[in-house]
């Protein structure tokens, strides 16, 4: 029983990388003609639509019984990890590319590692040192492709800012939490979450004075379906199958096999998305995988 947990836990962890890389496709696509905010927006507000009943198929609550304090600790890392962070994520992957942003997207490693040195007074080892240098060249390398002039330049400019910006924020709203991660039920922490990320985008919404464009380009009919698949698959479905390898395996196996999303995504940009697989890009990948893995098991 042991031994078919271990993997059922193992596959499900692999199986989270392949829907999360489906769904960064599908948002790439609907991202063509939905404005990130309503993009990110429509996502959330689904997958909480759908978790709170799941909650409760689980037998799990919504009002677990902790402090006031874990609650706004949780919203408020939902409101920098999903509303802010996926926000900044979907501008830079319009702006790079699903292929461009798979490699960028292995930033995240280190800065949960630096964030938990500086904030929760975690060692680095060699080893880890090693992997976010190896990170860093990826992104370095996989950028220095040529371009046509200087709107390219600045394009991959504001992209790479949108994305490390979105890995950065991402790894604040995590590691603020960690304490009570480690303490709380993941389902309920991540729809608590979900609420936070709901929440500051309806703050945004209000104030932005495009908000009229933005709720209307959710509904894009160019665009929709996309929109609807890839907010299920990647903010729900996604989701559920990480909480379940995370379950059934060990926390450090299931984030490693989690992290092959970006070789995944690297995959499909090129398979379903035509978009061009230059040395580059073949390097930059290999070594942000390395240098991911290493982070992850140094």
């Amino acid at each position: 029983m042991d031994f078919i947990k271990t993997y059922m836990g193992q596959s499900l962890a692999l199986l989270t990388a392949v829907t999360w890389a489906f769904a960064v496709i599908l948002f790439k696509k609907s991202g063509e003609a939905v404005h990130p905010v309503g993009l990110n927006l429509f996502k959330n507000t689904l997958a909480v639509a759908l978790l709170i009943p799941t909650v409760w198929l689980f037998g799990e609550t919504l009002f677990y019984p902790a402090s006031t304090g874990d609650y706004l600790l949780i919203l408020a890392s939902g409101a920098l990890g999903i509303g802010i962070s996926d926000t900044l994520f979907f501008m830079s992957l319009n702006t790079l590319g699903a292929g461009l942003i798979a490699i960028v997207d292995c930033l995240y490693s280190p800065f949960i590692i630096l964030l938990s040195f500086l904030w929760l007074g975690e060692v680095l080892d060699i080893w880890q040192v090693i992997g976010v240098m190896m990170i860093v060249s990826a992104v370095l390398t996989a950028t220095r492709e040529r371009n046509n002039g200087p709107v390219d330049r600045r394009k991959v400019f504001w992209g790479l800012f949108y994305g490390v910006m979105a890995m950065a924020v991402m790894a604040v709203g995590i590691v603020m939490i960690k304490p009570v991660l480690d303490r709380s039920p993941l389902f309920w922490v991540t729809t608590v979450r979900l609420f936070g990320g709901v929440l500051v985008l309806l703050v945004i919404l209000i104030f932005h004075p495009a908000r009229r464009k933005i709720i209307g380009s959710i509904g894009s009919p160019k665009r929709w379906g996309y929109t609807l698949s890839g907010s299920f698959t990647g903010a729900y479905l996604a989701m559920v199958l990480w909480l379940a390898g995370m379950k059934y395996t060990q926390a450090s196996i299931a984030s490693a096999l989690n992290q092959m999303s970006n070789v995944f995504i690297f995959i499909f940009a090129a398979l379903l998305l035509r978009e061009k697989l230059t040395l580059f890009r073949i390097i930059g990948i290999i070594l942000g995988f390395g240098g991911t893995l290493l982070v992850t098991f140094g």
